[in-house]
C-alpha cells in the first residue's frame, strides 16, 4: 500500500450508520399486529408496483427491494404490503441526523436511512469511533425505537462493508492494522460497482476475493474494465481516500409514473407527457436549485422489464424535445411500455467541464450489458 495511502486512511475515523429495514421497521413500530408478520412496504401488486423494502421475515422467502410486488406475493403469499408514508420516513430521518449532529459536523447522507460520519476529530467518548457508534445506536433506539447498524473503519468503502457485518442491530469494526487481512477474504461482489456481469467476468478471470484479485496488475484491469479497473486496483487494497462530503449538488431532477395497463403505441405513450411534464415543472417550481438545466432525458421501461434512457443537451425545459426523446426511446425496442420518466439534469457551475462521481453513484457500466 503506498505510504500516503497508509497516512490518510490511518488519521481517519469513519462511522457508516445503517438503520435496519428503515422504511418497514418503522410500520412495525407503528402498528403492533405487522410485529411477527412478513412486511413490506411498497405499491400494490394489482397496480404493477414495486418492492421499496421489507422487513427479515420477508427476505428469507427471497423477497427483496425493487422486487415487483405481484413476484413478492408469490414468493411470500402472507406478505403484507404497506404503502409508503415519506412524510413520516422523512421525520424520522430528521431525528437520526440531529443525533448525528451531536457527535460530528461531518456527515454525509446517502439517503433516509444510512450516512457516513467523520469522528476523527471528535472528543466524544475520548475519540473512540467504536464508543461514538454504539452512542449513537442507543440514543436511536430510545429516541425512535428503531435499530440502526454501524461499520467502523479508516475510510468510507470499508466502513460501508463493516455495517453489513453484523446486520441487524450490531456493529462492526476494521482498525488499520487489520485492513490487510481483511481484504484477503472479502468476496469481490462487496466491492461497489460489482454487480452480477462484472462479477461473473472476474470469475472467469480466476477472481472470486480480493486476494485473488490483488494479483492482478494495474495495466490488466484498466485493459478489461476500462477507467472502473483502477477503482477495482485500489479498493481492492482497501484504500479509499474519499472524504466525507457534507453536500453534493444535485445533479439531476424527474418524475416517473408505472401504468396501470400497457402503453401499446407511441401515441399512447406521448399522451403522457402532458401530466409528466406538469409535475415535473411544479417540482422544479419548488426545489432551490441554482444550477441551470443543461440536459433533458427520458425513461421508457418496456413490458419485459428492460429500460433505455434517452438524453440531450438542453439549456432550459423544451416540450417538443420531450416528445423528440420519447419517439426515440420508444422505438429503441418497439415493445408494450409499463413505466415512463422524464427529468433533466443540471449544470454543475463549480466544475462545469468535469464530475467526479463518488463511488457509491459509479454507473456500472459492465452490467448493463
Amino acid at each position: 500500500m503506498p505510504k500516503a495511502s497508509i497516512e490518510t486512511q490511518t488519521s481517519r475515523k469513519i462511522i457508516h450508520v445503517d438503520m435496519d429495514c428503515f422504511y418497514a421497521a418503522i410500520e412495525m413500530r407503528d402498528d403492533p399486529l405487522l410485529r411477527k408478520a412478513a412486511v413490506a412496504v411498497g405499491g400494490s401488486p394489482d397496480k404493477r408496483g414495486v418492492i421499496a423494502t421489507c422487513n427479515y421475515e420477508a427476505r428469507s422467502y427471497g423477497v427483496h427491494s425493487a422486487m415487483a410486488s405481484a413476484h413478492a406475493k408469490r414468493l411470500c403469499p402472507n406478505l403484507i404490503i404497506v404503502p409508503p408514508n415519506f412524510d413520516k420516513y422523512r421525520h424520522d430521518s430528521k431525528v437520526i441526523r440531529s443525533i448525528f449532529s451531536k457527535y460530528t459536523p461531518l456527515i454525509e447522507p446517502l439517503s433516509l436511512d444510512e450516512a457516513y460520519l467523520d469522528v476523527s476529530d471528535s472528543e466524544h467518548y475520548k475519540g473512540s469511533a467504536t464508543y461514538i457508534a454504539q452512542a449513537i445506536r442507543h440514543e436511536i433506539h430510545k429516541e425512535l425505537n428503531l435499530t440502526a447498524s454501524a461499520g467502523i473503519a479508516p475510510n468510507k468503502f470499508l466502513a460501508k462493508v463493516a455495517s453489513d457485518w453484523e446486520k441487524p442491530n450490531g456493529q462492526f469494526v476494521i482498525t488499520p492494522d487489520e485492513v490487510d487481512a481483511f481484504m484477503l477474504e472479502l468476496p469481490v461482489k462487496k466491492i461497489p460497482g460489482v454487480g452480477k456481469k462484472t462479477s461473473e467476468k472476474l470469475h472467469n478471470m480466476g477472481v472470486y476475493n480480493c486476494a485473488d484479485l490483488q494479483k492482478l496488475e494495474l495495466l490488466d484491469l484498466t485493459r478489461k474494465f476500462g477507467s472502473f479497473g483502477q477503482n477495482l486496483y485500489y479498493l481492492a487494497r482497501g484504500i479509499d481516500n474519499r472524504p466525507v462530503i457534507t453536500h453534493y449538488p444535485r445533479k439531476s431532477l424527474s418524475v416517473e409514473n408505472t401504468y396501470d395497463r400497457d402503453l401499446y403505441t407511441l401515441e399512447d405513450c406521448q399522451d403522457q407527457l402532458p401530466r409528466l411534464m406538469e409535475t415535473l415543472k411544479h417540482r422544479l417550481a419548488r426545489s432551490n436549485i441554482d444550477s441551470p438545466v443543461n440536459k433533458l432525458f427520458v425513461k421508457v421501461k418496456f413490458s419485459d422489464f428492460s429500460a433505455t434512457t434517452v438524453e440531450k443537451t438542453s439549456f432550459g425545459v423544451n416540450d417538443d424535445l420531450f416528445y423528440e426523446l420519447m419517439d426515440e426511446g420508444f422505438h429503441r425496442r418497439e415493445k408494450s411500455v409499463r413505466l415512463l420518466g422524464i427529468g433533466v439534469r443540471f449544470q454543475n457551475t463549480e466544475s462545469a467541464n468535469f464530475v467526479q462521481l463518488p463511488l457509491e453513484y459509479i454507473d456500472e457500466a459492465f452490467d448493463q450489458e
